[in-house]
C-alpha cells in the first residue's frame, strides 16, 4: 500500500519523531559536553595526576629508570590519549542511542497518533455511508468529553437536522401529491365536458369556469398550507419578543366576521404574554387555532380565548363548542390530512401547523375534548424576558 505523504497521521508522528529527535540530541550533547569538560576540567588535577603517575613509576622502576620529566609527559600522553578514547567511544554509543530511541519514538508516535485519529475516521466512514436513504444512521461516538467527540456530536446534531429536512420534503411532496389529484381532476372533467359539447352555451363555458376558477383557488390555498407547515417545521426560526395577546387580538378581529355569520359569541380575557418566537409562525398558529374554533363549533356556539403568562412560559388557551369528540382521536387531529367531519371544506392542516410550530418553537402543546363537546387547545411557548420590547405585526391571513 502506497503511503500517502500527506496524511495527517504521518505528519503528527513526523513532528512528534522530529521533536523527540531535537530535544533527545540537544540532551546528548549538553551531556557529552558536560563529561569532556570533566575530563579537561582543571590543569592542577591533571598536575596531580602527572605527579602521581610520575611517583608511582619511580616506586615501580626506579628513578633512574626514566628521567622525572619524561615520565610526567608519557603518563599526561597516556591520560589524553584514554580521555580522547572514552569521548570517542561515549560520542558512537550516543549516536547509537539516538538513532535506536528514535525509530522507537517515530513508530511510538505512528502508534499513538492512529489510536488518537481512530474517531476521525469513523466519523469520515459514517459520513460516507450516509446518503437521503440512511440518514437515521449516527456516530454516537463514545470516549472522553474531547474535541473529537464535540466533533462527532455537533456530526450527529447537523444529520438529524437533515434528516428532518429530508422528512418534511418527502411528507410535503406525498401531501402535496395526494392532495392536488382531486382538484386536478375536477378540472380536468369540467375541461372535458365543456370541449365534449361543441354546442356549449356561454354560461355553461362560464359555469365550467367558475368551477375550474374555485378549484384554482383551493388548489392555490392548500399549496401555501403546505408550504407554510413545511416552514414551520424548521429549526432555525427568528426569535424575538412577540405578545400574544396582541397577536390573538388581531386575529380575532380579521375572524369576527367569520364568527358572525356563524352566530358564535366569542369570550377574550387577553392579559400580556410575550413570548419569545417567529411573529409569523405564531401568528399563523393563533389564527389556525381561532378559525378551528369558529368552523367546527355548534351553532349559536361559544369561543373563548385567553392569553396569559405561567412559570416562564407564555400561554393561550382556545376552548370551543361543537360535537362530542371521541378522546381517542384527540391526538390523531394534529397528523396532516386528518379531519373528523370528511364532509368539511377544510385540508386538515390546521392543527397540524400549530403542532409543528409549537415544536419548533420547544413549547407543549395540549388538546382535551370535554364530555360535553368541542375542544380545548392550551398551547405554552417560552416567554421573553421583561426588558425585551414585544414586535407588532401586520395581519395577513391566509385561510387553511
Amino acid at each position: 500500500m502506497r503511503l500517502r505523504a500527506r496524511t495527517i497521521r504521518l505528519r503528527l508522528t513526523l513532528i512528534y519523531g522530529g521533536v523527540f529527535l531535537i530535544s533527545t540530541a540537544a540532551m546528548l550533547t549538553v551531556g557529552y559536553i558536560l563529561v569532556r569538560q570533566n575530563l579537561y576540567r582543571h590543569h592542577s588535577f591533571r598536575a596531580e595526576v602527572t605527579g602521581l603517575g610520575a611517583a608511582l613509576a619511580r616506586q615501580l622502576f626506579g628513578a633512574v629508570a626514566h628521567p622525572p620529566g619524561q615520565t610526567a609527559r608519557a603518563f599526561q600522553a597516556g591520560y589524553h590519549q584514554a580521555a580522547n578514547a572514552t569521548l570517542h567511544r561515549l560520542l558512537f554509543e550516543y549516536i547509537g542511542a539516538l538513532v535506536v530511541m528514535t525509530g522507537l519514538s517515530v513508530a511510538l508516535g505512528w502508534w499513538i497518533s492512529g489510536r488518537a485519529l481512530a474517531p476521525l475516521r469513523a466519523i469520515t466512514a459514517t459520513a460516507r455511508r450516509v446518503s437521503g436513504e440512511n440518514l437515521g444512521e449516527r456516530i454516537a461516538l463514545e470516549g472522553p468529553d474531547d474535541e473529537l467527540k464535540d466533533l462527532a456530536d455537533t456530526f450527529d446534531r447537523m444529520l438529524v437536522r437533515l434528516d428532518s429536512a429530508f422528512a418534511s420534503q418527502r411528507r410535503f411532496v406525498a401531501n402535496a401529491s395526494h392532495e392536488l389529484r382531486t382538484p386536478l381532476a375536477i378540472m380536468r372533467t369540467e375541461i372535458d365536458v365543456a370541449l365534449a359539447d361543441p354546442d356549449a352555451s356561454v354560461d355553461e363555458l362560464r359555469t365550467m369556469g367558475d368551477a375550474v376558477r374555485e378549484t384554482i383557488d383551493r388548489s392555490e390555498a392548500l399549496i401555501a398550507a403546505l408550504l407554510f407547515l413545511a416552514r414551520s417545521e424548521e429549526e432555525r426560526i427568528n426569535r424575538q419578543p412577540v405578545d400574544l395577546a396582541e397577536l390573538a387580538g388581531g386575529c380575532l378581529t380579521d375572524l369576527h366576521r367569520s364568527a358572525e355569520l356563524s352566530e358564535i359569541r366569542i369570550g377574550t380575557s387577553l392579559e400580556p404574554a410575550v413570548a419569545l418566537g417567529d411573529p409569523t409562525l405564531l401568528e399563523r398558529m393563533l389564527a389556525n387555532l381561532i378559525e378551528n374554533g369558529i368552523r367546527y363549533n355548534a351553532p349559536h356556539g361559544e369561543l373563548t380565548v385567553r392569553t396569559k403568562t405561567v412559570d416562564g412560559m407564555a400561554e393561550i388557551l382556545v376552548v370551543n363548542g361543537g360535537a362530542v369528540i371521541d378522546p381517542a382521536d384527540v391526538q390523531s387531529l394534529t397528523q396532516p390530512f386528518h379531519r373528523l367531519n370528511r364532509t368539511s371544506r377544510g385540508f386538515g392542516l390546521g392543527l397540524s401547523i400549530v403542532r409543528s410550530v409549537v415544536e419548533v418553537h420547544g413549547g407543549t402543546l395540549e388538546l382535551v375534548a370535554p364530555p360535553s363537546g368541542g375542544l380545548r387547545v392550551r398551547v405554552q411557548v417560552p416567554a421573553a424576558k421583561l426588558n425585551e420590547p414585544a414586535t407588532r405585526r401586520s395581519r395577513n391571513l391566509t385561510r387553511i
